[in-house]
């Protein structure tokens, strides 16, 4: 039963972070007016706005002028309640990382819908994910040691990851000679070197650049991009920093 609340719970985190996504994008205030149709602009009653379910009672269509609803927002309800349910049962006894850890992955989720769909990264939520990096060291399982030395971890974390992207970017514009990744993807990796560490900085790369490359071949493959197509890469690094959050994956482990 608790287990069913705290999903709950996170279907309707997951429902108020699709209101930061779309007026983050729409540059409007997250606080007024109320949760409205972006077609006919109608205020959506509270029984139209109830967490996955009202999306499948209204097949996917506003009560009122019958636009479609993005399907955006069933998956970010129902992400953001499984990243709950799965991260409560793994930190129910470290509730200082567990609070910490679930907010860094609403803040990623935010962060990979708006740069999907914009190719732009707010500079803002990085900084949010960095300073709740490094204020929640002191309870991360991923640091060792004592207090002062897990902070020095996730500064220096912040330091690599930052450092490590700048360094990729600079070495593939003198090769390309072009922009291969934006500025807000450096500022996310930074902010992820908070929580992951140096080394945990490795295995997000890793995992991140494979998802997006799995994507890009896909997309290629299908005709819908070529090899010079610009995608955003902003949502693999976050599926890969939540990845490492809950698992810890080592990648130069599993080379051994």
């Amino acid at each position: 039963m608790i287990e069913l609340i705290v999903f709950i719970l996170g279907a309707c985190i997951g429902s108020f972070l699709n209101v930061i996504i779309y007026r983050t994008e729409k540059e409007i205030s997250i606080i007024n007016p109320p949760s409205f149709c972006p077609k006919c602009k109608k205020e959506i009653a509270w029984y139209d706005n109830i967490p996955i379910i009202s999306y499948l009672i209204l097949g996917g269509r506003c009560r009122n002028c019958l636009a479609k609803i993005d399907i955006q927002y069933p998956i970010v309800e129902f992400l953001s309640g499984f990243i709950t349910l799965i991260f409560y049962m793994k930190w129910k006894n470290n509730p200082a990382w567990l609070l910490a850890s679930l907010l860094i992955s609403y803040l990623l989720i935010v962060v990979s819908v708006v740069d999907f769909k914009t190719m732009m990264l707010s500079d803002l939520f990085s900084y949010l994910i960095a300073l709740i990096g490094v204020v929640s060291s002191f309870s991360n399982p991923l640091f060792e040691g004592d207090i002062l030395f897990k902070i020095k971890q996730s500064l220096i974390g912040i330091i690599t990851g930052a450092g490590i992207l700048f360094s990729l970017m600079f070495i593939g514009k003198k090769i390309y000679q072009k922009d291969v990744m934006g500025e807000g993807d450096i500022f996310l990796m930074g902010a992820i070197g908070s929580f992951v560490g140096f080394k945990g900085i490795i295995d997000v790369l890793v995992i991140s650049s494979l998802l997006g490359a799995l994507y890009g071949v896909s997309l290629i493959f299908l005709k819908k991009l070529n090899r010079f197509s610009y995608i955003p890469f902003g949502p693999f690094i976050a599926v890969g920093a939540i990845i490492k959050i809950y698992s810890n994956l080592t990648i130069l482990n599993l080379l051994k």
